[in-house]
């Protein structure tokens, strides 16, 4: 049963889970999909089967994925839950039994206190496609259909959890990631061939666990972001929530060589502040450029206050002098920033967001392409407006096949019209993101929102094992 019927905005509207898991083909199509556009488009997200157990929040759902298989300009439609061992638990007893993150840990449940969803983003690397949650091991999914294979540990070798955000590096081929965790060492990195192996796990030393929900990489080194929202367990002892955001503590970012341990880890200090996304980062002269979502404090139990708005910031980490420069590119409020893959760790000149509404919930009202090209501080924008009452996820930019420009290629997302109760895939050139969309595909089921998508391209997915 959905969890439709809760007053908790998480449970209601478009926010609400789903109940049934179909495949739909022979979509109707409003303009036309390219021929050359061939792969899947999948978004993950939270999808409760069952009614929680005391305060939901948006990011305590089972993962379900959505997908659209692109071909020869038609499309198929699936959605799937991810079938993970707490999912499969709570579906045999009927039941919710985890709660979530805004309640008091549980004790003496099968698996431990937390369930892990595998609700939050997917990658594709050395042929599988993993959903992952950052607080434990990913699920291997198949292609196309999106059935559970099950738990992936890397031949057993994984002794952390692994991000929501691992990072592939577009010319090694290696894929990096880190796991944060409640008890020392409170951080782990690891490296990830680009043939699968788990080649590389070290400890990083912090002062204190906290949420670390993103990473960046350039081509030499790796970035990791000690930001005051703390855990901290004598808070949970005092009756109060173990995670909470320190204003007076400052924001930390350590940087280190990719193949180096935490006796070579740098740490440079900016005010303090919370980033959920990065955009990206790359190397420029003497120094490392990180672009990332920017809020100047956050609070888990609360949406929609001005200090959690994000921006788009620059930080500049000078490895020679040891200083740091950070300065907002735009005023307007953004968040899921995505660039084309192939300049992950490179300089890249174009990036892309949702453009928050100016709602309470985390609404994207339009889609936001940002130039980097002239450095300026007002970097300069193109923005593709939904229309009244269009809310739409992350846009993921899918490459033309043999493009010379960064740029040439479409940006895809789902959409759902609130009037209408209609939700589509929305297809536009990313090269004029203000014009008409190229196509829009209508989806014969409701798509929940949700968090984050990947565009997997039909050699991608026919290598997928």
């Amino acid at each position: 049963m959905s969890a439709t019927t809760q007053a908790n905005p998480f449970l209601t509207g478009n926010f609400a889970a789903v109940d049934d898991e179909i495949t739909a083909e022979n979509l109707t199509i409003i303009g036309e999909i390219p021929v050359e556009l061939n792969g899947m488009f999948i978004r993950n997200g939270p999808n409760p089967q069952f009614l929680p157990i005391g305060q939901y929040h948006w990011f305590d759902g089972d993962g379900m994925v959505h997908g659209i298989h692109l071909q020869n300009a038609q499309a198929v439609y699936r959605n799937r839950y991810v079938q993970t061992q707490g999912f499969l638990t709570e579906r045999e007893a009927q039941k919710a039994i985890w709660s979530g993150m805004l309640e008091p840990p549980q004790t003496d449940l099968p698996g431990g206190p937390s369930k892990n969803t595998a609700n939050t983003a997917l990658i594709w690397h050395a042929g599988r496609l993993l959903a992952v949650w950052e607080g434990g091991p990913p699920h291997s999914l198949q292609l196309p259909g999106l059935e559970t294979l099950g738990l992936y540990t890397f031949e057993d070798r994984l002794g952390s959890a692994v991000t929501a955000h691992p990072k592939v590096d577009p010319k090694t081929g290696e894929m990096l990631f880190f796991g944060y965790s409640f008890g020392p060492p409170y951080l782990q990195y690891g490296i990830i061939s680009n043939q699968g192996t788990l080649s590389q796990t070290v400890p990083i030393e912090l002062p204190v666990s906290v949420m670390m929900h993103d990473f960046a990489i350039t081509e030499n080194h790796t970035v990791f972001m000690d930001l005051p929202l703390t855990f901290r367990p004598e808070r949970m002892e005092q009756g109060q929530p173990a995670l909470a955001f320190e204003r007076d503590r400052p924001s930390r970012f350590g940087i280190l060589p990719r193949y180096g341990d935490n006796s070579d880890i740098r740490w440079f200090e900016s005010p303090s502040c919370y980033i959920f996304h990065i955009f990206n980062a790359y190397e420029e002269e003497e120094e490392v450029v990180l672009l990332a979502c920017r809020m100047q404090e956050f609070d888990l139990a609360s949406v929609g206050d001005d200090p959690g708005t994000p921006y788009l910031y620059e930080w500049r980490f000078n490895l020679k002098s040891g200083a740091t420069r950070e300065r907002q590119l735009s005023p307007l409020a953004c968040e899921f920033p995505r660039i084309n893959e192939s300049y992950v760790g490179q300089k890249m000149r174009y990036g892309y967001a949702g453009k928050l509404a100016p709602s309470p919930m985390p609404l994207f009202n339009g889609l936001v392409k940002f130039d980097f090209s002239d450095g300026t501080v007002d970097v300069q924008t193109q923005v593709h407006q939904l229309g009244s009452n269009r809310y739409c996820g992350e846009a993921v930019f899918a490459p033309r096949l043999g493009a010379a420009e960064e740029d040439d290629g479409w940006l895809l997302t789902y959409v759902h019209d609130e009037e209408t109760n209609q939700s589509e895939l929305l297809i536009l050139q990313a090269q004029d993101l203000a014009a008409d969309p190229v196509a829009r595909v209508l989806i014969p089921q409701r798509v929940p929102y949700g968090f984050h998508a990947i565009w997997v391209n039909q050699s991608q997915i026919e290598l997928t094992r």
